[in-house]
């Protein structure tokens, strides 16, 4: 199902954070800190003409009120009005020095529309976005060029009477992104000379940001050209004869290099934690194959020891049997000796013991029977367990076949809520057009990122799912062109794919050029069709076909 727009429920995971006051300058530590907000998502439809929306105050700034008037024009959102009653954002302390105004889809994604200046108590907007829907917030940061809103949200956007775009109210929860709130007593606030360019003190922010995270220790190179743009732009303030745009504008490059120093080395950091995990789970597996070596060999060493017991024990068996066999021969001679005078007693005995080996052999034959019958019972009891457990396996590999299937049913249905999807021996082959890339290229558009974020969270409910990114083409152009073209496609596919969590061992891709046609390319129609990228979804846990 296709949300054109709603009321979102965002939870706004906030900035830079410390865990305790105690820990020293440069060893920070990042804690998470979640603000549930509530904003309102309208979808602009383009070429409907213009339309306004309000901007409200939030108890940080509970005066602040403006209007905006938005258009939406062949795919971009122009964005153009005043916020009145603003107050300066190095109220808030700390680092705080601007505003940055943010667009929120309904995926959840956020967009840094620009900074906005306020010129005493009102601050101009002016901005863009190829987003159709959205809601608008602003937000007190440390400097302009930062890629995530911290939970110092002073205004958001408010629906008017004259508001043109469909609104749904939906309760969905979107996580964005995650910072912690900065501690006071590191950025204790820079205290503010009019006769310094604003951006030159956002440059001193986001260096001395930069180096209590470490961040030079983990993006050196464009960390040492962020800082010779800072360099520099003190080195223009510092002259007599400054020219304040100069140091507006180094300053402003040294942002957006630090801001870009701050995402490389916030990646390497979890690169490398994520690697110090891996190294230590291999030294556990590598400690218990040795214990469980060490215990192998232990109990080969008690078999063997046990071994050599019974043998032992069988030794002094037989010794003993002999030495048995031996003290019966002796008393046997002893006894043929006193033979002649106990002849008749013998006789007797003889008898006696006839009758007696009759009355065993009958008790005998009845236990016989007895045990005959009681094996043949044990046996048909066996018959009946052994039944009962084939109609129990039966049973369960049957509702196994059913659950398999309820799943591919259910996967096919929620694929085909977001794009085309069909079923296939091979799996479930979700279909993604031509239209998703830029012309002759492999770059996603933003409508492809968006359906690949739904499909992906669809996707990690169900960890025994296999993904294999197919790009195709037509046969315009040479084999190697396509052929490159195909591959890079799927693989721009599943690189997002990664980038939203998807797991590297549960996706491939390959290109296969124009190899796999599925219409005639001598029409425009058949070689649109033919120019696709295919994810084919598999796996065990949803079994074989269950229909075209």
């Amino acid at each position: 199902m296709k949300i054109s727009g709603f009321l979102m429920t965002v939870l706004l995971l906030g900035g830079l954070g410390v865990a305790d006051a105690q820990q020293p300058y440069d060893r920070p530590q990042v804690v998470t800190i979640r603000v549930a907000r509530t904003i309102k998502s309208v979808t602009y439809r383009p070429n409907s003409g213009q339309t306004t929306i309000g901007m409200q105050g939030t108890a940080l700034i509970p005066l602040a009120k403006g209007q905006l008037r938005v258009q939406n024009k062949q795919g971009v959102t122009y964005i153009e009005g005043e916020i009145n009653k603003l107050e300066p954002a190095t109220k808030f302390g700390g680092p705080f020095l601007t505003y940055v105004l943010w667009a929120i889809t309904p995926e959840g994604s956020v967009n840094n529309l620009g900074e906005i200046i306020v010129n005493g108590t009102s601050g101009r907007i002016k901005a863009s976005t190829n987003q159709q829907s959205f809601g608008l917030m602003l937000t007190a940061e440390p400097y302009f060029a930062i890629t995530v809103p911290s939970e110092m949200v002073v205004v958001e956007n408010t629906i008017l009477p004259e508001t043109l775009g469909k609104i749904e109210a939906v309760d969905a929860k979107y996580e964005l992104l995650e910072r912690g709130k900065y501690e006071s007593g590191v950025f204790a606030p820079l205290p503010i000379d009019p006769k310094v360019p604003l951006e030159l003190y956002q440059a001193r922010n986001a260096a001395r940001i930069g180096e209590w995270l470490g961040i030079d220790k983990y993006a050196t190179e464009s960390w040492a050209k962020a800082m010779i743009e800072l360099k520099n732009a003190e080195g223009y303030q510092s002259r007599k004869d400054s020219n304040r745009k100069s140091v507006q504008m180094t300053a402003r490059d040294a942002v957006q290099i630090f801001e870009d120093a701050r995402v490389i080395g916030l990646k390497r950091m979890d690169e490398e934690r994520l690697a110090n995990e891996r190294r230590a789970a291999q030294e556990r597996q590598a400690r218990a194959r040795a214990e469980a070596e060490a215990e192998t060999q232990r109990r080969k060493e008690e078999e063997e020891a046990r071994k050599r017991e019974e043998e032992a024990r069988r030794r002094a068996e037989l010794e003993r049997e002999v030495e048995a066999a031996r003290r019966e021969r002796a008393e046997a001679e002893k006894m043929k000796a006193e033979l002649a005078v106990a002849q008749e007693a013998q006789r007797r005995a003889e008898a006696e013991a006839a009758r007696a080996r009759a009355v065993a052999e009958q008790e005998l034959a009845r236990k016989t029977a007895d045990e005959a019958k009681r094996r043949e019972e044990e046996a048909r009891q066996s018959a009946e367990m052994a039944r009962k457990a084939a109609e129990q396996s039966r049973l369960a590999a049957e509702q196994a076949a059913r659950e398999k299937a309820e799943l591919r049913a259910r996967l096919l249905q929620q694929f085909n809520a977001v794009l085309d999807t069909r079923d296939t021996e091979r799996g479930l082959v979700v279909n993604m057009g031509d239209v998703l890339f830029d012309t002759g290229s492999f770059t996603l558009r933003q409508l492809a990122r968006e359906k690949l974020a739904r499909l992906s969270g669809i996707v990690l409910n169900y960890p025994g799912l296999r993904l294999e990114s197919e790009g195709h083409t037509d046969n315009v152009g040479g084999e190697a062109f396509n052929q490159k073209l195909s591959e890079q496609r799927a693989g721009a596919v599943r690189d997002y794919l990664l980038s939203q969590g998807i797991p590297a061992d549960q996706i491939t891709s390959s290109g296969k050029g124009f190899t796999m046609p599925v219409a005639d390319n001598k029409t425009p129609a058949g070689r649109q069709q033919n120019r696709r990228v295919e994810l084919i979804v598999s796996g065990e846990v949803i079994g074989t076909k269950i229909g075209n």
